[in-house]
């Protein structure tokens, strides 16, 4: 079989566009080929300048900068339709097939944020995902989501059928994301002038991410039970509200914004935090609280979309909205130290579920399924 993968989301630098789905598609290209039988081959089609390379994959570099939304997106239907010939499988690795497609085809959907949080999106782009995800899923043979809660929200919102839907959920680097030793943490809190103690937050600052919630809670405790917040992530979209509360609580000097965290640092922030808080209202899969857990780091999680799955049981689940539960889940994690150490346990044994060799042979299951090969 020759697999033919649409991979032009890979990021070629870092930043925002480099976080979520190009981590997603980078690691499944980095394990698909282990994963498939020894006589299946697989083309991914990235864009021009992408250095990259991966184990029995070969890459066909695009002569258009698909950086670019629209060159990107003229690429997908334009150009894309006629490099498919010799493939038997075509799998779309974000959201869209190419209309003019007369080979069987499989598409990954990492979320419906664009239907439920469409301000996101200038209005092209939105019409454009909207039309052109139900269109693919429709036509597609499986449906492949990064999380059971997103299948449901395909099935439910994009009338897609349940059985046609399969999950290859996200995977973490096992290398990377880990406790570390205590004197490499101490080392790097000193570095950053870190405290000793302090909650820590990861995410892009959007609405979606609920931090009014969790600032509201936090300013209810007293000053003395507060420990120092760190949001960490770039500025998105509609962000002011968040330094609206800072500056209505007089937090400024508790709360810390150090902006976007390079990836290489990840690690050293979850192992320095003593609490990791994540108080989104949806999410496709939740990936910083799995790195979190996996480095060891007690959560605190909303109770919305995908959350309670990636955190399974360990951490605590509170109702997004619910200021109060908030602010005494807060307390507990500060004054609880038998619950932080339950918490840390739990947490490292709920990551283990997930892999990126395992989400690699989900999804070749789901080509085979497609092929009519089970």
């Amino acid at each position: 079989m020759h697999i033919g993968l649409n991979a032009h989301l890979l990021s070629k630098t870092a930043g925002y566009r480099s976080a979520g789905i190009h981590g997603y598609i980078y690691n499944v290209l980095a394990h698909l080929a282990a994963a498939a039988p020894d006589d299946w081959r697989f083309t991914a089609m990235v864009g021009a300048d992408i250095p990259y390379t991966f184990d029995r994959i070969n890459l066909r570099h695009s002569r258009w900068d698909t950086e670019s939304p629209i060159k990107r997106i003229l690429w997908e239907q334009a150009a894309q339709p006629f490099q498919l010939s010799t493939f038997d499988l075509v799998h779309s690795l974000a959201f869209v097939s190419p209309l003019i497609l007369n080979k069987p085809s499989v598409v990954t959907i990492y979320d419906l944020s664009f239907i439920h949080y469409p301000q996101v999106l200038s209005p092209a782009r939105r019409l454009y995902l909207r039309l052109f995800t139900a269109l693919s899923c429709q036509r597609a043979r499986r449906v492949l989501c990064i999380s059971e809660s997103t299948a449901r929200d395909v099935a439910a919102s994009l009338h897609i059928p349940t059985e046609k839907i399969d999950v290859a959920a996200c995977g973490y680097d096992v290398a990377r994301f880990k406790p570390l030793p205590v004197a490499e943490v101490q080392a790097f809190r000193q570095q950053k002038g870190l405290p000793e103690r302090f909650w820590l937050f990861v995410g892009t600052l959007e609405p979606r991410k609920n931090l009014p919630t969790l600032l509201d809670a936090y300013a209810a405790l007293p000053s003395n039970e507060r420990l120092p917040l760190i949001l960490g992530g770039g500025k998105g979209w509609l962000y002011d509200a968040v330094f609206e509360r800072i500056e209505k609580y007089g937090l400024s000097n508790q709360v810390h914004l150090p902006g976007f965290i390079p990836a290489e640092e990840l690690s050293l922030w979850y192992n320095s935090a003593e609490t990791f808080v994540f108080p989104s209202v949806f999410e496709g899969f939740g990936l910083p609280v799995l790195e979190a857990m996996a480095c060891g780091t007690p959560v605190i999680v909303s109770d919305a979309s995908s959350l309670p799955e990636v955190v399974g049981q360990a951490g605590l689940c509170i109702p997004p909205h619910d200021v109060p539960a908030w602010t005494e889940a807060l307390r507990r994690a500060s004054r609880d130290a038998a619950w932080r150490m339950q918490a840390r346990e739990n947490g490292l044994r709920e990551a283990r579920r997930y892999t990126w060799p395992q989400t690699a042979a989900h999804i070749i299951a789901s080509y085979q399924h497609a092929l009519d090969l089970n």
